[in-house]
């Protein structure tokens, strides 16, 4: 345990495991399955509940989980398969159990349970954070529609991305620019509310995520000649500086700002 001491969510799994996954919810889970053929689930739901939890809090693909149960000792740890030479389930197994959770709706109470428990032992702000991290996994999206928060941040970001590429610059670079030039570097995040890091907790936390993104909104129309005209001044050297070529783009940029707007 001592080797992994800075993994926090992979040694509080291990060590609270039989809390979360206890009888009566272990039984709901199993419940899911009342369909299927006698026989199933081939392996336990809480081992692949637990599975299920790490691969949204680290963003793990399905086959990087498979893998993971294999050679990363921090998930054997956690899902009891120490120095197993094959994954306790497939990958299949665990996209089926995914996709019951969510038929079921009971994705959202892991997400809770697992975030009710951690606060109660780890302290509301950590619970917070994971809630946060959970929450942003695309993992979800499989079967149901994405976080408003993070739907509203992808919007945001696409607006800058075009704003970025306009201007010649790559997309990942560009947007992280002008996003920081901006005085909205949350934006340029894969997640904006992992971003905006509140306390998610708090029944405060939407309104004061969903203010700040109609702020950001309402503000769409001010922001191409603004946002050009502070990157170019104070972009390092190599990039792209005011001349001819950022004459030309600049027609073409305030039109299909209209139009975006307007769409």
């Amino acid at each position: 345990m001592k080797r992994v001491k800075r993994a926090k969510l992979f040694v509080w799994l291990r060590e609270h495991r039989h809390e979360l996954f206890d009888a009566d919810f272990q039984a709901e889970l199993a419940g899911m399955y009342q369909d299927a053929p006698v026989g199933q689930p081939p392996v336990p739901p809480a081992q692949l509940g637990l599975a299920t939890i790490l691969q949204a809090y680290t963003g793990a693909s399905d086959d990087e989980v498979i893998e993971a149960c294999v050679m990363d000792r921090r998930w054997q740890l956690v899902l009891d398969c120490m120095d197993h030479a094959q994954a306790p389930f497939s990958k299949a197994t665990l996209g089926v159990f995914r996709a019951r959770l969510i038929a079921h709706q009971l994705d959202r109470r892991l997400v809770e349970r697992t975030v009710g428990l951690y606060g109660q032992l780890a302290g509301r702000v950590a619970g917070g954070k994971l809630r946060a991290a959970l929450d942003s996994s695309p993992l979800w999206g499989a079967g149901r529609v994405e976080d408003t928060i993070n739907l509203l941040g992808h919007a945001l970001r696409k607006v800058v991305g075009v704003l970025a590429r306009q201007q010649g610059w790559g997309l990942a670079e560009g947007t992280r620019v002008l996003a920081e030039r901006a005085g909205t570097p949350e934006l340029a995040a894969s997640s904006l509310k992992a971003a905006l890091d509140l306390d998610w907790d708090d029944p405060a936390a939407l309104g004061h995520a969903l203010g700040w993104c109609l702020a950001r909104s309402a503000a769409w129309r001010g922001w191409p000649p603004s946002l050009a005209a502070a990157v170019i001044h104070r972009s390092p050297p190599g990039w792209p500086r005011p001349g001819r070529s950022a004459t030309r783009t600049s027609a073409p940029t305030s039109r299909g700002w209209r139009g975006s707007a307007g769409a």
